[in-house]
């Protein structure tokens, strides 16, 4: 069994990346959430966490005034609650490079598209108006360039002749729940690599 990766993980919204992650975590997955933090007072991530018994922290938009400073505060959570890899899901903030150079090509993020296509927040509403045959997730190394991080995985998500926007993003939701542990399950047995290429090696 791998020594369990302490990972904190950033909340904006449902918090459903991050069950997920809880999940896996109760069923062998070996990540420990140490810390949750929500951008937001009101995220239902919070009671997520909480009826987890995981300790947590909320910010509102007052404390996002100054972005560096709110990435301080954070930092300073994190390490303090000895996380190891900083975990983004849902969190609708652009991290700043005071949480980077914190926790240097260990900020994980999950892009509910096939990057570098259909960057942004509205990721899987531009991929279907795009009329896309194929979409998908992207888990990716964040950096200071948005949504250009280092891709770590991929998972395509098909689209259907029939599909609504809600049908695709249930799917692409899905798939999300999937991928997320086992990235971090890879990341927590040693396998993955960023090379001095700026590009992610990942061991068999």
């Amino acid at each position: 069994m791998s020594e369990k990766l302490k990972v904190g993980v950033l909340v904006s919204g449902s918090g459903t990346n991050l069950q997920a992650i809880l999940d896996e975590s109760n069923d062998g997955l070996p990540v420990e959430v140490v810390k949750v933090v929500s951008s937001r007072p009101d995220a239902y991530g919070i009671e997520r966490a909480r009826a987890a018994g995981i300790p947590v922290v909320w910010l509102n938009r007052e404390a996002y005034a100054d972005p560096a400073a709110a990435d301080r505060f954070i930092a300073r959570e994190l390490v303090a609650a000895g996380a190891q890899y900083v975990v983004m899901a849902g969190y609708m903030r652009k991290v700043t490079p005071v949480l980077l150079e914190a926790f240097p090509n260990r900020v994980v993020n999950l892009h509910p598209a096939l990057l570098p296509s259909f960057k942004g927040a509205h990721a899987i509403q531009d991929a279907f108006d795009a009329g896309v045959k194929v979409t998908g997730v992207t888990v990716h190394f964040a950096n200071e360039d948005y949504d250009r991080g280092p891709i770590i995985a991929q998972r395509p998500v098909a689209v259907r002749e029939d599909d609504t926007v809600s049908d695709l993003a249930a799917r692409i939701h899905d798939m999300e729940h999937l991928l997320y542990p086992e990235v971090l399950g890879m990341i927590a047995q040693g396998r993955v690599h960023v090379t001095s290429e700026g590009k992610v090696s990942i061991d068999a």
